[in-house]
Protein backbone atom coordinates (compact mmCIF):
# COMPACT_ATOMS: atom_id res chain seq x y z
CA UNK A 1 0.00 0.00 0.00
CA UNK A 2 1.46 3.54 -0.99
CA UNK A 3 1.82 6.08 1.44
CA UNK A 4 -0.84 8.06 -0.26
CA UNK A 5 -3.50 5.23 -0.34
CA UNK A 6 -2.90 4.24 3.70
CA UNK A 7 -6.27 3.89 5.62
CA UNK A 8 -8.03 2.92 7.93
CA UNK A 9 -9.10 -0.77 7.90
CA UNK A 10 -12.34 -1.41 9.52
CA UNK A 11 -12.74 -5.19 9.31
CA UNK A 12 -15.86 -7.44 10.31
CA UNK A 13 -14.93 -10.43 12.27
CA UNK A 14 -17.06 -12.91 14.02
CA UNK A 15 -16.64 -15.68 16.91
CA UNK A 16 -14.89 -17.70 14.33
CA UNK A 17 -12.57 -15.23 14.57
CA UNK A 18 -9.28 -16.12 12.25
CA UNK A 19 -10.81 -19.11 10.40
CA UNK A 20 -14.16 -17.29 9.12
CA UNK A 21 -11.99 -13.90 7.70
CA UNK A 22 -12.08 -14.07 4.03
CA UNK A 23 -8.40 -14.44 2.39
CA UNK A 24 -8.59 -10.06 2.14
CA UNK A 25 -9.30 -9.95 5.45
CA UNK A 26 -6.47 -12.20 6.68
CA UNK A 27 -3.68 -10.22 4.92
CA UNK A 28 -5.05 -6.95 5.38
CA UNK A 29 -5.24 -7.76 9.03
CA UNK A 30 -1.46 -9.56 9.09
CA UNK A 31 -0.29 -6.20 7.16
CA UNK A 32 -1.92 -4.18 10.15
CA UNK A 33 0.93 -2.11 12.77
CA UNK A 34 -1.50 -1.03 14.91
CA UNK A 35 -5.50 -3.35 15.59
CA UNK A 36 -8.15 -1.63 17.90
CA UNK A 37 -10.84 -3.62 18.99
CA UNK A 38 -12.88 -5.34 22.10
CA UNK A 39 -10.69 -7.42 24.55
CA UNK A 40 -12.71 -10.21 22.55
CA UNK A 41 -12.48 -9.90 19.40
CA UNK A 42 -8.12 -8.78 20.09
CA UNK A 43 -7.98 -12.58 21.82
CA UNK A 44 -9.75 -13.98 18.68
CA UNK A 45 -6.49 -12.61 16.08
CA UNK A 46 -3.77 -11.82 19.05
CA UNK A 47 -2.16 -16.06 17.89
CA UNK A 48 -2.46 -14.76 14.47
CA UNK A 49 -0.09 -11.83 14.40
CA UNK A 50 3.33 -10.41 14.37
CA UNK A 51 4.57 -10.01 18.21
CA UNK A 52 5.07 -6.33 17.61
CA UNK A 53 1.98 -5.56 16.34
CA UNK A 54 -0.20 -3.04 18.80
CA UNK A 55 -2.97 -4.07 20.47
CA UNK A 56 -5.71 -1.76 21.53
CA UNK A 57 -8.78 -2.17 23.82
CA UNK A 58 -11.33 -0.25 23.64
CA UNK A 59 -13.48 -1.89 25.87
CA UNK A 60 -14.67 1.48 27.64
CA UNK A 61 -12.52 3.81 25.87
CA UNK A 62 -14.95 3.64 22.59
CA UNK A 63 -14.21 7.55 22.24
CA UNK A 64 -10.24 7.37 22.50
CA UNK A 65 -10.39 5.40 19.04
CA UNK A 66 -10.53 8.28 16.36
CA UNK A 67 -7.59 9.65 18.38
CA UNK A 68 -5.80 5.82 18.24
CA UNK A 69 -6.72 5.78 14.15
CA UNK A 70 -5.24 9.36 13.57
CA UNK A 71 -1.94 9.05 15.64
CA UNK A 72 -1.31 5.57 14.13
CA UNK A 73 -1.84 7.27 10.63
CA UNK A 74 -0.12 10.28 11.09
CA UNK A 75 3.72 7.64 11.66
CA UNK A 76 2.44 6.04 8.12
CA UNK A 77 1.72 2.84 10.27
CA UNK A 78 -1.24 0.33 8.52
CA UNK A 79 -3.81 0.19 11.27
CA UNK A 80 -6.86 -1.77 11.64
CA UNK A 81 -10.00 -1.56 13.70
CA UNK A 82 -12.07 -5.05 14.77
CA UNK A 83 -16.05 -4.50 14.49
CA UNK A 84 -18.61 -7.65 15.02
CA UNK A 85 -20.17 -8.81 11.85
CA UNK A 86 -21.07 -5.55 9.39
CA UNK A 87 -19.55 -2.90 10.62
CA UNK A 88 -22.10 -0.60 8.90
CA UNK A 89 -24.73 -2.26 10.15
CA UNK A 90 -25.61 -0.91 13.68
CA UNK A 91 -21.54 -0.87 14.22
CA UNK A 92 -18.87 1.30 14.49
CA UNK A 93 -18.04 2.20 10.82
CA UNK A 94 -20.58 4.92 11.05
CA UNK A 95 -18.71 6.35 13.92
CA UNK A 96 -15.41 6.50 12.75
CA UNK A 97 -15.99 7.89 9.42
CA UNK A 98 -18.06 11.05 10.89
CA UNK A 99 -14.97 11.09 12.95
CA UNK A 100 -12.16 10.52 10.07
CA UNK A 101 -13.82 11.25 6.75
CA UNK A 102 -14.65 8.49 4.46
CA UNK A 103 -11.62 9.18 2.35
CA UNK A 104 -10.11 7.84 5.31
CA UNK A 105 -11.66 4.45 5.80
CA UNK A 106 -12.03 1.59 4.17
CA UNK A 107 -14.76 -1.01 5.28
CA UNK A 108 -13.96 -4.80 4.59
CA UNK A 109 -17.73 -6.30 6.17
CA UNK A 110 -18.16 -10.04 7.50
CA UNK A 111 -21.80 -11.32 7.59
CA UNK A 112 -24.23 -9.60 10.02
CA UNK A 113 -25.05 -11.48 12.52
CA UNK A 114 -28.70 -10.39 11.97
CA UNK A 115 -27.81 -12.37 8.70
CA UNK A 116 -26.88 -15.07 10.12
CA UNK A 117 -29.75 -15.16 12.60
CA UNK A 118 -31.87 -15.15 9.72
CA UNK A 119 -30.04 -18.16 7.76
CA UNK A 120 -30.32 -20.18 10.69
CA UNK A 121 -33.57 -19.81 11.52
CA UNK A 122 -34.44 -19.62 8.03
CA UNK A 123 -36.55 -16.98 7.42
CA UNK A 124 -35.62 -14.17 4.70
CA UNK A 125 -34.65 -11.04 6.21
CA UNK A 126 -35.33 -8.71 2.95
CA UNK A 127 -38.13 -6.77 4.50
CA UNK A 128 -37.37 -6.97 8.23
CA UNK A 129 -36.62 -3.84 9.96
CA UNK A 130 -33.49 -3.90 11.63
CA UNK A 131 -33.15 -1.95 15.21
CA UNK A 132 -30.74 -2.40 17.99
CA UNK A 133 -31.48 -1.86 21.66
CA UNK A 134 -27.54 -2.77 22.30
CA UNK A 135 -26.65 -0.40 24.87
CA UNK A 136 -27.23 0.69 28.04
CA UNK A 137 -29.73 -0.37 30.21
CA UNK A 138 -33.17 0.77 29.63
CA UNK A 139 -34.90 -0.81 32.40
CA UNK A 140 -38.72 -1.98 32.03
CA UNK A 141 -41.33 -1.49 29.11
CA UNK A 142 -43.60 0.64 31.19
CA UNK A 143 -46.88 2.92 29.50
CA UNK A 144 -45.98 5.74 27.85
CA UNK A 145 -42.61 5.13 27.68
CA UNK A 146 -40.97 8.08 25.30
CA UNK A 147 -38.53 7.62 22.13
CA UNK A 148 -35.28 8.11 25.27
CA UNK A 149 -36.31 4.79 25.92
CA UNK A 150 -34.01 1.84 24.96
CA UNK A 151 -36.78 -0.87 23.86
CA UNK A 152 -38.93 2.23 21.85
CA UNK A 153 -37.37 1.82 18.24
CA UNK A 154 -37.98 -1.81 18.32
CA UNK A 155 -41.20 -2.33 19.72
CA UNK A 156 -42.66 0.49 17.56
CA UNK A 157 -40.82 -0.97 14.85
CA UNK A 158 -42.99 -4.05 15.60
CA UNK A 159 -46.17 -1.94 15.08
CA UNK A 160 -45.12 -1.21 11.62
CA UNK A 161 -43.47 -4.65 10.14
CA UNK A 162 -44.10 -8.10 9.68
CA UNK A 163 -40.64 -8.55 10.91
CA UNK A 164 -38.31 -7.20 13.37
CA UNK A 165 -34.60 -8.40 13.57
CA UNK A 166 -33.19 -6.63 16.51
CA UNK A 167 -29.23 -6.38 18.23
CA UNK A 168 -29.45 -6.78 22.07
CA UNK A 169 -27.33 -6.69 25.36
CA UNK A 170 -26.88 -8.88 28.05
CA UNK A 171 -29.52 -5.98 30.13
CA UNK A 172 -31.87 -5.23 27.08
CA UNK A 173 -32.14 -9.23 26.64
CA UNK A 174 -35.05 -10.99 24.61
CA UNK A 175 -37.08 -11.69 27.81
CA UNK A 176 -37.12 -8.17 28.28
CA UNK A 177 -38.20 -7.48 24.80
CA UNK A 178 -41.09 -9.62 25.05
CA UNK A 179 -42.17 -8.09 27.91
CA UNK A 180 -42.07 -5.09 26.39
CA UNK A 181 -44.57 -6.11 23.65
CA UNK A 182 -46.63 -8.05 26.58
CA UNK A 183 -46.93 -4.36 28.19
CA UNK A 184 -47.66 -2.83 24.53
CA UNK A 185 -51.04 -4.79 24.12
CA UNK A 186 -49.48 -7.45 21.82
CA UNK A 187 -50.60 -11.70 22.62
CA UNK A 188 -50.57 -14.41 20.58
CA UNK A 189 -50.00 -12.85 17.01
CA UNK A 190 -46.59 -12.50 17.94
CA UNK A 191 -43.36 -14.91 18.19
CA UNK A 192 -40.23 -14.80 19.42
CA UNK A 193 -37.09 -16.07 17.93
CA UNK A 194 -33.58 -15.87 19.38
CA UNK A 195 -30.22 -16.68 17.39
CA UNK A 196 -27.83 -17.16 20.68
CA UNK A 197 -24.03 -17.29 20.43
CA UNK A 198 -23.46 -17.37 16.84
CA UNK A 199 -20.74 -18.87 15.03
CA UNK A 200 -19.52 -20.61 18.73
CA UNK A 201 -19.25 -24.38 19.75
CA UNK A 202 -22.21 -24.06 21.88
CA UNK A 203 -24.55 -21.74 19.64
CA UNK A 204 -28.33 -22.32 20.62
CA UNK A 205 -31.17 -21.35 17.75
CA UNK A 206 -34.99 -21.28 19.95
CA UNK A 207 -37.68 -20.22 17.37
CA UNK A 208 -41.17 -19.28 17.67
CA UNK A 209 -41.04 -18.72 21.36
CA UNK A 210 -44.51 -16.84 22.46
CA UNK A 211 -44.05 -13.89 24.31
CA UNK A 212 -45.51 -15.41 27.47
CA UNK A 213 -42.69 -18.42 26.80
CA UNK A 214 -39.73 -16.30 26.22
CA UNK A 215 -41.00 -13.70 28.70
CA UNK A 216 -39.70 -15.86 31.65
CA UNK A 217 -36.59 -17.87 29.96
CA UNK A 218 -33.00 -16.42 30.10
CA UNK A 219 -31.05 -17.03 27.14
CA UNK A 220 -27.24 -17.13 26.76
CA UNK A 221 -25.17 -14.05 25.72
CA UNK A 222 -24.53 -12.61 22.71
CA UNK A 223 -28.02 -12.97 20.97
CA UNK A 224 -29.90 -11.79 18.24
CA UNK A 225 -33.93 -11.26 18.62
CA UNK A 226 -36.16 -11.82 15.52
CA UNK A 227 -40.26 -10.88 16.00
CA UNK A 228 -42.19 -12.30 14.08
CA UNK A 229 -46.14 -11.33 13.21
CA UNK A 230 -48.07 -14.11 12.46
CA UNK A 231 -51.07 -12.52 10.65
CA UNK A 232 -51.61 -8.54 9.49
CA UNK A 233 -53.68 -6.62 12.17
CA UNK A 234 -57.41 -6.29 11.47
CA UNK A 235 -58.14 -3.35 9.93
CA UNK A 236 -58.57 0.06 11.60
CA UNK A 237 -58.33 3.59 10.05
CA UNK A 238 -55.48 5.70 10.52
CA UNK A 239 -57.97 8.51 11.82
CA UNK A 240 -61.55 9.34 11.44
CA UNK A 241 -62.91 6.97 14.50
CA UNK A 242 -66.39 7.49 16.01
CA UNK A 243 -66.97 9.06 19.02
CA UNK A 244 -68.20 5.96 20.48
CA UNK A 245 -64.95 4.41 19.59
CA UNK A 246 -63.40 6.10 22.63
CA UNK A 247 -64.36 5.45 26.15
CA UNK A 248 -65.38 9.05 28.09
CA UNK A 249 -66.93 9.66 30.33
CA UNK A 250 -70.58 9.07 31.15
CA UNK A 251 -73.15 10.34 31.30
CA UNK A 252 -72.13 12.53 27.75
CA UNK A 253 -70.31 15.15 29.47
CA UNK A 254 -66.68 13.85 29.28
CA UNK A 255 -64.21 15.57 27.52
CA UNK A 256 -64.19 14.52 23.89
CA UNK A 257 -63.56 16.59 20.74
CA UNK A 258 -66.45 15.06 17.95
CA UNK A 259 -65.68 13.06 14.75
CA UNK A 260 -66.29 16.79 12.80
CA UNK A 261 -64.09 18.94 14.67
CA UNK A 262 -61.49 16.50 15.74
CA UNK A 263 -60.89 16.03 11.86
CA UNK A 264 -60.67 19.56 10.58
CA UNK A 265 -58.37 20.46 13.77
CA UNK A 266 -56.13 17.13 12.77
CA UNK A 267 -56.01 18.72 9.18
CA UNK A 268 -55.37 22.14 10.71
CA UNK A 269 -52.24 20.46 12.78
CA UNK A 270 -50.02 19.32 9.12
CA UNK A 271 -48.91 16.54 10.84
CA UNK A 272 -45.93 14.91 8.91
CA UNK A 273 -45.34 11.01 9.69
CA UNK A 274 -42.26 12.62 12.32
CA UNK A 275 -44.08 15.29 14.29
CA UNK A 276 -43.53 15.52 17.91
CA UNK A 277 -47.16 16.81 18.93
CA UNK A 278 -48.39 18.17 22.61
CA UNK A 279 -51.72 17.50 23.59
CA UNK A 280 -52.84 19.81 26.05
CA UNK A 281 -55.94 19.57 28.09
CA UNK A 282 -56.14 15.86 26.46
CA UNK A 283 -59.69 14.77 28.39
CA UNK A 284 -60.58 11.09 26.35
CA UNK A 285 -57.58 11.57 24.44
CA UNK A 286 -59.29 11.14 21.18
CA UNK A 287 -57.77 14.57 19.24
CA UNK A 288 -53.95 13.38 20.89
CA UNK A 289 -54.44 9.44 19.56
CA UNK A 290 -55.32 9.78 16.21
CA UNK A 291 -52.47 12.49 16.17
CA UNK A 292 -50.07 9.48 16.90
CA UNK A 293 -51.57 7.34 14.23
CA UNK A 294 -51.00 10.40 11.60
CA UNK A 295 -47.25 11.03 13.22
CA UNK A 296 -46.45 7.13 13.41
CA UNK A 297 -42.71 7.90 13.35
CA UNK A 298 -43.26 10.73 16.18
CA UNK A 299 -44.65 10.84 19.33
CA UNK A 300 -47.46 12.27 21.59
CA UNK A 301 -47.05 14.16 24.73
CA UNK A 302 -50.27 14.60 26.19
CA UNK A 303 -51.73 16.19 29.54
CA UNK A 304 -54.82 16.02 31.45
CA UNK A 305 -56.26 17.30 35.02
CA UNK A 306 -58.88 15.24 35.63
CA UNK A 307 -58.08 12.11 36.84
CA UNK A 308 -61.40 10.16 35.43
CA UNK A 309 -60.57 11.50 32.28
CA UNK A 310 -56.96 10.81 32.03
CA UNK A 311 -57.48 7.14 33.02
CA UNK A 312 -60.07 7.00 30.10
CA UNK A 313 -57.37 8.45 27.70
CA UNK A 314 -55.06 5.60 29.20
CA UNK A 315 -57.64 2.86 28.39
CA UNK A 316 -57.85 4.65 24.88
CA UNK A 317 -54.15 4.33 24.34
CA UNK A 318 -53.64 0.47 25.27
CA UNK A 319 -56.99 0.14 23.13
CA UNK A 320 -55.02 1.50 20.07
CA UNK A 321 -51.76 0.16 21.10
CA UNK A 322 -50.68 3.36 20.72
CA UNK A 323 -46.90 3.36 22.42
CA UNK A 324 -45.77 6.84 21.10
CA UNK A 325 -48.18 8.65 23.05
CA UNK A 326 -47.38 9.81 26.72
CA UNK A 327 -49.81 10.94 29.35
CA UNK A 328 -49.00 13.19 31.88
CA UNK A 329 -51.73 13.44 34.92
CA UNK A 330 -51.31 17.25 35.84
CA UNK A 331 -52.54 20.89 35.03
CA UNK A 332 -50.54 22.40 32.62
CA UNK A 333 -48.25 24.34 31.99
CA UNK A 334 -46.69 21.94 34.99
CA UNK A 335 -44.15 19.96 33.45
CA UNK A 336 -44.01 21.23 29.85
CA UNK A 337 -40.49 22.48 30.72
CA UNK A 338 -39.70 18.88 30.43
CA UNK A 339 -41.07 18.43 26.87
CA UNK A 340 -39.30 18.15 23.75
CA UNK A 341 -40.56 21.53 21.52
CA UNK A 342 -43.34 20.19 19.43
CA UNK A 343 -43.96 20.58 15.70
CA UNK A 344 -47.76 20.65 16.55
CA UNK A 345 -49.64 22.08 19.62
CA UNK A 346 -53.17 21.04 20.15
CA UNK A 347 -55.37 22.50 23.27
CA UNK A 348 -58.83 21.65 23.95
CA UNK A 349 -58.50 22.50 27.39
CA UNK A 350 -56.71 25.19 29.21
CA UNK A 351 -57.83 25.32 33.11
CA UNK A 352 -58.10 28.88 33.11
CA UNK A 353 -54.63 29.20 31.73
CA UNK A 354 -54.77 30.05 28.35
CA UNK A 355 -53.33 33.03 28.03
CA UNK A 356 -50.10 32.16 29.29
CA UNK A 357 -50.05 28.57 27.66
CA UNK A 358 -50.61 30.35 24.29
CA UNK A 359 -47.45 32.35 24.58
CA UNK A 360 -45.80 29.16 25.87
CA UNK A 361 -46.69 27.12 23.19
CA UNK A 362 -45.96 29.96 20.84
CA UNK A 363 -42.37 30.30 22.21
CA UNK A 364 -42.02 26.61 22.23
CA UNK A 365 -43.12 25.88 18.72
CA UNK A 366 -40.59 24.87 16.26
CA UNK A 367 -40.30 26.88 12.96
CA UNK A 368 -43.52 26.35 10.60
CA UNK A 369 -45.07 24.42 13.57
CA UNK A 370 -49.05 25.03 14.27
CA UNK A 371 -50.68 25.92 17.33
CA UNK A 372 -54.31 25.09 16.94
CA UNK A 373 -57.45 25.54 19.84
CA UNK A 374 -60.93 24.53 20.05
CA UNK A 375 -63.30 27.20 21.47
CA UNK A 376 -67.14 26.42 22.07
CA UNK A 377 -67.47 29.85 24.46
CA UNK A 378 -67.17 33.74 23.04
CA UNK A 379 -65.18 34.42 25.99
CA UNK A 380 -62.16 31.66 25.47
CA UNK A 381 -62.34 32.77 22.16
CA UNK A 382 -61.79 36.38 22.72
CA UNK A 383 -59.14 35.69 24.84
CA UNK A 384 -57.23 33.06 22.34
CA UNK A 385 -57.42 36.00 19.55
CA UNK A 386 -56.18 38.91 21.85
CA UNK A 387 -52.93 36.55 22.70
CA UNK A 388 -52.38 36.12 19.75
CA UNK A 389 -52.51 39.53 18.82
CA UNK A 390 -50.34 40.60 21.43
CA UNK A 391 -47.49 38.15 20.54
CA UNK A 392 -48.05 39.17 16.79
CA UNK A 393 -48.56 35.61 15.47
CA UNK A 394 -49.95 34.97 12.13
CA UNK A 395 -53.47 33.14 12.76
CA UNK A 396 -56.92 32.48 11.71
CA UNK A 397 -60.54 31.33 12.84
CA UNK A 398 -62.40 28.62 11.31
CA UNK A 399 -66.25 28.02 12.77
CA UNK A 400 -67.78 24.62 12.13
CA UNK A 401 -70.86 24.33 12.64
CA UNK A 402 -72.30 20.55 12.10
CA UNK A 403 -75.31 18.28 12.64
CA UNK A 404 -75.83 14.66 12.54
CA UNK A 405 -79.06 13.04 11.39
CA UNK A 406 -81.24 11.55 13.91
CA UNK A 407 -84.29 9.11 13.69
CA UNK A 408 -87.75 10.62 13.69
CA UNK A 409 -90.41 8.09 13.56
CA UNK A 410 -89.89 6.31 10.03
CA UNK A 411 -87.70 9.30 8.52
CA UNK A 412 -84.44 11.15 9.77
CA UNK A 413 -83.99 14.90 10.91
CA UNK A 414 -80.18 16.82 10.87
CA UNK A 415 -79.72 17.76 14.99
CA UNK A 416 -77.23 20.93 15.29
CA UNK A 417 -74.10 20.47 17.31
CA UNK A 418 -73.03 22.97 19.33
CA UNK A 419 -70.56 25.19 16.61
CA UNK A 420 -66.83 25.15 17.56
CA UNK A 421 -64.41 27.69 16.61
CA UNK A 422 -61.23 26.19 15.68
CA UNK A 423 -57.81 28.85 15.98
CA UNK A 424 -54.77 28.24 14.01
CA UNK A 425 -51.92 29.65 14.99
CA UNK A 426 -48.45 29.28 12.42
CA UNK A 427 -45.25 29.62 13.89
CA UNK A 428 -43.04 31.49 10.82
CA UNK A 429 -39.73 29.97 9.48
CA UNK A 430 -36.69 32.73 10.34
CA UNK A 431 -35.85 34.11 7.21
CA UNK A 432 -32.39 33.16 6.48
CA UNK A 433 -34.60 29.67 6.11
CA UNK A 434 -38.15 31.14 4.37
CA UNK A 435 -39.24 28.42 1.97
CA UNK A 436 -39.00 31.12 -0.45
CA UNK A 437 -35.81 31.45 -0.37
Amino acid sequence: MSERDLRCLILGILDDGWDGLSAAGRAALAASRVVVGARRTLDLVAPHLAADVELRDMDGALGKTPEWVRAALADRLPVAVLATGDPLCHGIARFLIDRLGAENVDVLPAPSTIQLACARLKKPWQDAAIRSCHGADAGEWRDGATPEHGLYAIVRAVDEHARVAAFTSPANSPDRIARALLAAGYRDEIRISVAARLCLPDEEIVADLTLADAATREFPSPNIVVVDRLAAPAPRAVFGFDDGDFVQRQPEKGLITKLEARAVSLAKLALRADSVVWDIGAGSGSVGLEASRLAHFGHVWAIEKNAADAANARENARRLQATNYTLAEGRAPDGLDAWPDPDAVFIGGSGGELASLIGLCLERLRPGGRLVMNFVTIENLATATAALGMAGADWDVTMLSAARSQPILDMHRLAAQNPVWIVTARKSFPAAESKDE
